[in-house]
């Protein structure tokens, strides 16, 4: 008896020492880009710059660093990471795949649309529709994080409907809410439009019902029509913040992986769909490490094609860094970058335009697609992706900051029955001509209902 307890504390504290790990890699981003925004601007002007971020529309595409300053930027997105991370340590929750991927997207959209005041209610949303369901609030923590996608719905409302301040914040703080309570619903309905080939699969949620909102508005009247704002000249100060970051992890991963990389292959051997936990599969110090390689490769992209490294930017980079923890690597996000890269080469695009390396970083949510059907598969989906995403952010009015995950659900819906057939007709026609009619007989059988 005393040895099986003796085992269950040395596990409990090998569990905490786990977590305890995961705390601190996300800790250290915060800090990272705290530091940084230090450095970048002073403390008078980093202040001034979260007012002003805290008081402004964030409508598609609202780069902080122009709207305010880097400095104010960078500090946005820390304070925002930790706050992230007192949620988790305040709700007791264990930090898996997803966890990290939903902190990290904050971490991300920090610097081009999301704030402490336009996030807070629709994580109450959430929040309350875990108490209406009698449900722990730490089962829905990833979920609220993805749901800030919705960041700008408070916003505009807020301070670009010509309320006054107090009315104002208070309207659109209801909307977060309901935003907010809303989003966990219809998500499960989303997973099944798109079958997990979409990996932004609140982004879709989030369009949807951002669509829905704008389109009732439009109804009476109202204009939403969203325009960019978008900085430049900031490529080498934010290349050597971002290599500096990346590198980081991939030492940091190797080291946590016992010093080798045994078991990468495995990883990247993995599809993707629905988002798959590498911690959970591959452990720590693999993920840690992956996620600093996906976001070299994504930082190359965009400095290769000669585009502006600003806040979207660099949010469409963090992006992949986030989901490296949770479906993306190497393997399965090159293929829909190259079919971006090759759509914009070819047809009325410039690929080093923002828009453009936006579709190509955020497009990855697509990743499945290449991790399950193959490279030729992924670069169709990458070069789709880019035409559909150029068009869909007039529907919900860019209060949706999951843009591309809004246009890689109704890609995916689209192309995954295509796909699908195409495979059921290389099998029946391998089937016929090599192994014979018998085999075709036995293919073309009707599936159990079970499956």
């Amino acid at each position: 008896m005393d040895r099986k307890k003796g085992q269950r504390i040395k596990s409990l504290g090998t569990l905490q020492k786990e977590e305890k790990k995961k705390l601190g890699v996300l800790f250290f981003v915060a800090t990272y880009l705290a530091l940084w925004s230090l450095l970048l601007n002073s403390p008078k002007e980093i202040l001034q710059g979260l007012y002003k971020i805290l008081v402004s529309p964030a409508g598609l595409l609202t780069d902080y660093f122009m709207l305010a300053n880097p400095g104010a930027a960078l500090m946005n997105a820390a304070i925002m990471t930790y706050l992230c991370l007192v949620l988790i340590l305040k709700t007791n929750s264990r930090i898996h795949g997803v966890t990290v991927a939903g902190t990290i997207m904050v971490t991300a959209f920090s610097l081009f649309g999301k704030n402490p005041l336009n996030a807070a209610p629709i994580v109450f949303g959430v929040l309350l529709h875990a108490r209406l369901k009698k449900e722990p609030f730490g089962q829905f923590l990833a979920p609220a994080f993805f749901a800030t996608a919705l960041g700008p719905l408070v916003s505009e409302i807020a301070f670009n409907m010509s309320f006054a301040p107090l009315p104002g914040i208070l309207l659109g703080s209801f909307a977060g809410v309901v935003a907010g309570l809303l989003i966990p619903i219809f998500a499960v309905t989303a997973m099944a439009f798109h079958k997990g080939y979409n990996l932004y699969n609140i982004g879709f949620t989030a369009g949807i019902i951002g669509s829905f909102l704008v389109s009732i508005t439009r109804g009476f009247g109202a204009s939403l029509i969203y325009e960019s704002q978008i900085s430049s000249g900031y490529n080498v100060p934010m290349s050597i913040l971002l290599f500096g970051l990346f590198l980081s992890l991939i030492l940091l991963g190797i080291k946590e992986n016992h010093g080798h990389l045994k078991g990468y292959r495995r990883l990247m051997n993995l599809p993707g769909i629905a988002g798959t936990d590498f911690i959970a599969t591959s452990g720590l110090g693999l993920t840690i490490f992956n996620m600093g390689l996906v976001g070299v490769i994504s930082l190359v992209y965009i400095l290769l094609v000669g585009g502006e490294l600003n806040g979207p930017t660099m949010g469409g980079v963090l992006a992949v860094v986030a989901f490296g923890a949770f479906g993306k690597h190497a393997k399965n996000i090159l293929p829909v970058m190259l079919g971006v890269f090759l759509m914009a080469s070819i047809g009325n695009y410039e690929v080093h335009a923002t828009g453009v390396l936006l579709a190509a970083s955020f497009g990855t949510t697509l990743a499945p697609i290449a991790g399950t059907y193959g490279k030729v598969a992924g670069i169709v989906a990458g070069m789709i992706h880019l035409n559909i995403v150029v068009n869909t952010g007039y529907l919900h009015g860019g209060l949706n900051l999951y843009n591309n995950g809004f246009a890689g659900g109704i890609v995916a819906a689209v192309m995954i029955p295509a796909f699908e057939f195409a495979k059921v007709c290389k099998n029946n026609f391998v089937s016929k001509h090599i192994h014979g009619e018998e085999d075709v007989a036995k293919e073309q059988e009707p599936y159990p209902v079970t499956k």
